[in-house]
């Protein structure tokens, strides 16, 4: 009988080793693993790693096609599939659609594979495959908008009874603006004489939608024949679980957490000003006044800066509602049901990251939405990223992901390139995401195989693309697990955003650009994290995955948070570096943005007048873990701790051969863990100077290396490291 329990102890202990990250209820939390546990899975890690592929259904599926894509796609490097319903014989969210979804996933797990579900049937999510509006019309998605403009001349007095959704007007001319009042659903205004002619706008609330691409939309246009449902409402959330969600869990609810591991929405996006029907009073609840005078004058060109601050506090309500009633009440029920979450919205990845103003018109706040998604993501499927434009916006979904304590970051890759990248430029593309923190990977797009056999096409079809999903497989494993060293935050000011500041947004990835090109990893912090949900502990803010920083970056912003400065001055007295970069903010604000006051001498941080990381700036942040013996910007790095170990992800952007000496944080015995082959090395060469590590860093173009310092065991150890000639 001791035999017998030794035995299944044994047994027990490597499911456990095999499965810890994703057990059931903390699939979000941080795990510290060590090296040996890791090393253990290396070669063959657990299929929920990724990368995982769309698979876009369409035309006449069957049970045999199904089959002979699931044993294509598993040959070709991938060991789980995320399925998006398009243009089938069996509609999207019929009855013979569930059936091919129940058939799809034991067919899944018979080849050992995981299957994610994209939410929606097409893009963006919330339309529930045009049943909001066939069935609850009433909880579609609304807008505010202009419903009308006059001409006014000077001196006459407009007397207009309008309708019940007309909420505001504002006139104006070139000198100036005023706000009209609108009393028992009637307008009375005359315009000032002595400054010309007057225009009013009346605004107004409607239903209208965003543009959807619907796989029930006969004409495959992106238009608004669907509509979205109202983001906002949480009863429009809850009806979209049901018309979708539950359907699934009808038929393979039995699979959930196991097979199955979650739901994943598209792009879910404002194209106009966002309305619901409990805006005014939730807005009167959170922000303490009435915002309809100032409605109107969110359709100015040229708001006055207190329009600008009413439109702002505006923006922070909208985002509130945006994450506690749409993605908070989908990770909920994703989370009840032993699922996980993950999500991309739009405008996260534009084509020039020193432009980010469209996120949050259309999005309202990145963190806010992301708070409570198990998956943070982002969208890489056009040339936002290429061999030779290294851009940083990855860093706002591994920032999310470190923030809220989520071990994987989400990245939809690839379906837009135009031209196609090859296998090389590939490999770049996913490289360039793994160093700023992305490390789980969807590729795009393999079609369903109708009628003749259309299998792979691009670099898909590339004979050594299936060694390039194993690799990839091998370095998300180890890049999910520990803890991200990086001890810098840098502001992101979604309030400046709000008022259209451009210097903000550029300050922001300028500074952002320049601490990677001094080997300075950091993370972006939000309003909310600095103001109440980081940890405030010796000197350090602590996020939800363990991650302490030592630098807060403030970038050149015009307004910040009352309570965001009391705690930078705490943190600032602890021991802790506040830097300004291009002055200090004007306003402070408390509740709210319209009342904002101005800020007063912050003496207690370093401030620097311009956007340059100067060199007294560098002295001032937390000590490097990378130092290249020659500058080398090429050069970027991801570094975890582990429980007894460090892990290091060196990645070359250029395509240029870089070797330098490089000293690295942290000491023990070096290795190169391989993500070709699987095998672990030992390297010779290093030593120990005051708790840092000196090594050989000699790199190809586009190369990228994985080193671990840390006790190994022999057994893992595959022979000696030889460095390149």
């Amino acid at each position: 009988m001791v035999q017998f329990h030794k035995i299944l102890s044994i047994l027990l202990l490597s499911v456990f080793q095999q499965t810890l990250l994703f057990a059931q209820s903390g699939r979000k939390k941080i795990t510290n693993h060590t090296l040996e546990q890791l090393a253990a899975h290396f070669k063959d890690p657990s299929p929920e790693y990724g990368p995982t592929v769309t698979w876009g259904w369409q035309g006449d599926l069957h049970t045999s096609t199904i089959d002979r894509d699931l044993d294509s796609l598993q040959s070709h490097g991938f060991q789980m599939v995320t399925i998006e319903g398009g243009h089938m014989n069996d509609p999207y969210l019929s009855p013979g659609y569930f059936t091919l979804i129940k058939y799809a996933v034991a067919a899944a797990k018979k080849r050992g594979m995981k299957v994610w579900i994209i939410d929606e049937g097409k893009y963006p999510t919330g339309f529930a495959g045009g049943l909001f509006s066939k069935e609850r019309p009433d909880l579609k998605m609304q807008a505010l908008i202009a419903a009308e403009r006059m001409d006014v001349p000077e001196g006459k007095t407009i007397v207009k009874k309008v309708a019940s959704n007309i909420v505001s007007a504002v006139a104006y001319n070139e000198d100036s603006s005023e706000l009209i009042s609108i009393h028992n659903g009637t307008i009375n205004w005359t315009a000032p004489e002595g400054k010309g002619a007057w225009k009013i706008i009346i605004a107004g609330h409607v239903f209208r939608t965003s543009p959807t691409r619907a796989s029930n939309n006969p004409t495959g246009a992106k238009d608004t024949s669907n509509s979205l449902c109202d983001y906002l409402n949480p009863k429009a959330a809850k009806q979209f679980i049901r018309f979708t969600h539950e359907q699934y869990k009808k038929y393979i609810g039995n699979e959930f957490g196991k097979t199955v591991i979650g739901f994943r929405s598209d792009e879910p996006a404002y194209s106009y000003t966002p309305w619901t029907p409990d805006m005014l009073s939730e807005f009167k609840k959170q922000k303490g006044y009435d915002i309809r005078p100032y409605l109107a004058s969110f359709f100015l060109r040229h708001p006055t800066e207190q329009e600008k601050l009413a439109k702002a506090d505006y923006w922070d309500v909208f985002s509130n509602l945006f994450r506690d009633n749409f993605f908070k009440v989908i990770s909920d029920w994703c989370v009840k049901n032993n699922l996980e979450y993950e999500d991309h919205i739009d405008h996260d990845g534009p084509e020039d990251s020193k432009t980010m103003l469209a996120l949050g018109r259309s999005e309202g706040d990145y963190f806010k939405d992301m708070r409570y998604l198990q998956i943070p993501g982002i969208d890489v499927i056009w040339h936002q990223l290429w061999p030779g434009e290294a851009n940083n916006f990855p860093k706002l979904a591994s920032s999310a992901a470190h923030l809220f304590g989520s071990p994987q970051v989400f990245s939809e890759c690839f379906a837009a390139f135009q031209p196609v990248p090859n296998i090389k430029q590939v490999k770049w593309i996913l490289n360039e995401q793994l160093v700023r923190g992305v490390n789980l990977f969807e590729i795009m797009f393999y079609p369903a195989s109708t009628g003749q056999r259309r299998g792979f096409h691009g670099f898909m079809a590339s004979d050594s693309f299936p060694a390039v999903m194993e690799a990839t497989h091998r370095k998300d494993y180890i890049l999910s697990n520990g803890i991200l060293a990086a001890k810098i935050g840098v502001y992101f000011p979604t309030p400046d955003l709000w008022l259209g500041d451009t210097l903000a947004d550029y300050s922001t990835w300028n500074i952002a650009q320049q601490l990677l090109v001094h080997q300075r990893d950091f993370d972006f912090v939000d309003d909310q994290s600095l103001d109440s949900e980081l940890e405030l502990k010796n000197g350090s803010f602590i996020n939800h995955s363990g991650q302490a920083y030592a630098a807060i970056i403030i970038p050149a912003v015009s307004i910040i948070s009352a309570d965001i400065l009391k705690r930078l001055k705490v943190f600032a007295k602890q021991g802790g570096k506040v830097i300004f970069m291009g002055g200090t903010p004007l306003l402070v604000k408390e509740k709210t943005f319209l009342h904002a006051g101005l800020s007063k001498d912050i003496n207690w941080a370093i401030k620097e007048s311009g956007n340059s990381l100067t060199s007294k700036i560098l002295q001032a942040l937390p000590k490097p873990d990378v130092h290249v013996d020659t500058a080398c910007a090429d050069i970027k790095y991801l570094h975890r701790h582990l429980k007894d170990g460090e892990v290091y992800f060196f990645f070359n952007e250029s395509d240029q051969r870089q070797a330098r000496t490089a000293t690295i944080n942290g000491k023990g015995s070096v290795q190169v863990w391989n993500p070709e082959n699987g095998k672990i090395i030992s390297v010779g060469g290093s030593y120990i100077q005051k708790g840092f590590t000196k090594i050989p860093l000699d790199l190809a173009p586009y190369e990228s290396r994985i080193i671990v310092l840390g006790k190994l065991p022999l057994k893992f150890l595959s022979g000696q490291y030889k460095n390149k000639k």
